[in-house]
């Protein structure tokens, strides 16, 4: 999944064997880089959802299931996508927090006292 304007001349002959093959492959590659471009480009709320939309259009044409599924995951949190480019904020540091939480758990095998397990949580991670 490297970018092509990353690939070395080896990866470059390599891709245009596979894509010569398998010519759906080079069509899902190619909507992955739209995708990206879209997520990499500094661009307002608006924009941003026109291109979305018009990334959406070509993946419905592309009628590929893996990539139907992808676009149901975008329709149903399109708010929370759109709301990415206002602020380039996502809850990356919310979920690192939670799986430190979730490993803390389950170094004790549990929790049996609530409020101490808070506690500790607390100075371990204050």
């Amino acid at each position: 999944l490297k970018h092509k304007s990353k690939w070395n001349e080896q990866q470059t002959v390599r891709a245009k064997i596979l894509f010569e093959k398998f010519p759906d492959l080079e069509k899902a590659y190619a909507l992955y880089l739209d995708l990206v471009d879209i997520f990499n480009k500094k661009s307002i709320p608006g924009e941003a959802r026109l291109n979305l939309a018009r990334w959406y259009n070509d993946v419905e044409k592309f009628d590929n299931r893996e990539f139907n599924k992808v676009l149901e995951t975008f329709e149903n949190h399109n708010t929370t996508i759109i709301n990415y480019f206002e602020q380039r904020l996502t809850n990356a540091s919310a979920e690192s927090f939670n799986a430190k939480i979730k490993a803390f758990r389950t170094q004790f095998r549990g929790v049996g006292d609530i409020k101490f397990f808070m506690y500790r949580l607390s100075k371990l991670y204050s």
